[in-house]
């Protein structure tokens, strides 16, 4: 594997659309559309996809009436869309609106007295819906649903231009589809802070592959600003830019992007541990009322022997979202193995056996793994390299047939029948 794509796999003769062997023009707009009509199809496949699984999700709830139950948990109202704005959506629309309350642990009798708290919550996501609010006169939701969307699509864009410069045009189109249907994309189109974050993670890796290392340790120190998980792009980024480094290939960016990087999570969470007053107050935090710390893997091996064998797991008891993660952790091997065949880059080998390491051997809520593993989109370019060699008609049948069933998977599962 290299450090950036110099030995990626080479595009395929063919895969490429008309058009975007034109010639390079000068100004501003003729780049603009270059662009365009580059990404049009990523992005069109990848909104489609989206549309067919958020109906039948909106579809299922509004049959079922169960997202009715929403209104009395978080004073929510009686629309089916309400939902997606529920669990940790409450939350950021709590801080966008309010800001941070964080309380000190010494004030409250030490970390057995902590009580959840905004601040677990990271702050790029929740500082962009105050800005939409501003310029766009809209509420919590709204603005939060509309950065999450918008940040979906930047992340389809993201994924097809890693995928396309390793497998091709086709690929890369594919690779966004997935993208849209893989189990937990439901938190996609959701106040949720993940579409944001993947859409960080995948043009840093991008910016790593083509080697504009200032632009990839900006991209991953907003990343840190984003979610705790981002320690594993610092890492992929910072070593590839190390290595870079080691054999003087391009001069003293990737040190910058070495020195850029890890700031956005060292900041906030030495601003969280000097106003908790105890600088390890965010991780004291996570482990006492939000139950989220490292275990080495036994809740999550428990937790799987336990669905597998029938039985009723400890903390969330959601059939049907464990079974899903159960499935889930068993390809992940496979899945992995095909990305190590392919010798992709070392930022997106180094970012996604990271991701997964910080994931798995965490306690943490169960039925959210297929959430918790949705930057590991280098895994999603196997499968993509394998459909594409499928007639159009036989691709679009078989990706729309998932994106379909991803409203019950990936949105109705995680929404109502779990938690995420």
């Amino acid at each position: 594997m290299s450090t950036t794509s110099g030995t990626a796999q080479e595009i395929r003769e063919g895969d490429t659309p008309a058009g975007l062997q034109a010639p390079a023009t000068d100004g501003r707009w003729p780049r603009i559309r270059q662009w365009a009509i580059r990404l049009a199809p990523a992005l069109g496949a990848f909104g489609a996809a989206k549309l067919v699984g958020f109906a039948v999700f909106m579809y299922l709830l509004h049959w079922s009436k169960d997202f009715l139950h929403k209104q009395a948990v978080w004073g929510g109202g009686a629309r089916p869309w309400d939902v997606v704005g529920s669990w940790d959506g409450w939350w950021y629309q709590d801080v966008a609106a309010h800001g941070y309350h964080p309380q000190s642990i010494a004030a409250v009798g030490g970390i057995e007295h902590i009580s959840q708290n905004s601040v677990a919550f990271f702050p790029a996501y929740p500082a962009m819906i105050r800005v939409v609010m501003a310029c766009t006169g809209l509420g919590t939701y709204g603005a939060g649903m509309l950065v999450a969307i918008l940040g979906s699509f930047a992340a389809a864009a993201g994924i097809y231009m890693v995928a396309a410069r390793l497998g091709g045009h086709r690929t890369g189109v594919i690779a966004a589809v997935i993208w849209a249907v893989f189990p937990g994309s439901g938190v996609e189109w959701a106040v949720y802070s993940d579409s944001m974050f993947v859409a960080l993670s995948a043009w840093a890796c991008y910016a790593v592959m083509t080697r504009h290392w200032v632009a990839a340790g900006i991209l991953t120190c907003i990343a840190g600003l984003n979610r705790p998980t981002a320690g594993a792009l610092i890492a992929a980024v910072g070593l590839t830019a190390l290595i870079a480094l080691i054999r003087r290939t391009d001069g003293w960016r990737p040190l910058a992007a070495i020195l850029i990087a890890p700031w956005g999570l060292i900041g906030y969470l030495g601003w969280v541990g000097y106003r908790m007053g105890d600088m390890g107050g965010y991780f004291a935090l996570q482990r006492g009322p939000w139950s989220h710390y490292f275990d080495f893997g036994q809740y999550t091996f428990e937790t799987a022997r336990d669905v597998m064998l029938g039985y009723a797991p400890k903390g969330a008891n959601c059939p049907v979202p464990n079974m899903i993660a159960v499935m889930l952790l068993l390809a992940l091997p496979c899945l992995v193995v095909l990305m190590l065949r392919m010798r992709p880059p070392l930022v997106l080998v180094v970012f996604t056996l990271l991701t997964i390491a910080l994931v798995l051997p965490s306690f943490q809520l169960f039925p959210n793994l297929s959430r918790y593993l949705l930057p590991t989109f280098p895994l999603y370019i196997p499968l993509a390299m394998a459909l594409r060699r499928l007639k159009l008609s036989s691709l679009i049948i078989v990706l729309g047939v998932v994106a379909a069933a991803s409203g019950w998977y990936a949105g109705y599962a995680l929404f109502e029948l779990g938690i995420p």
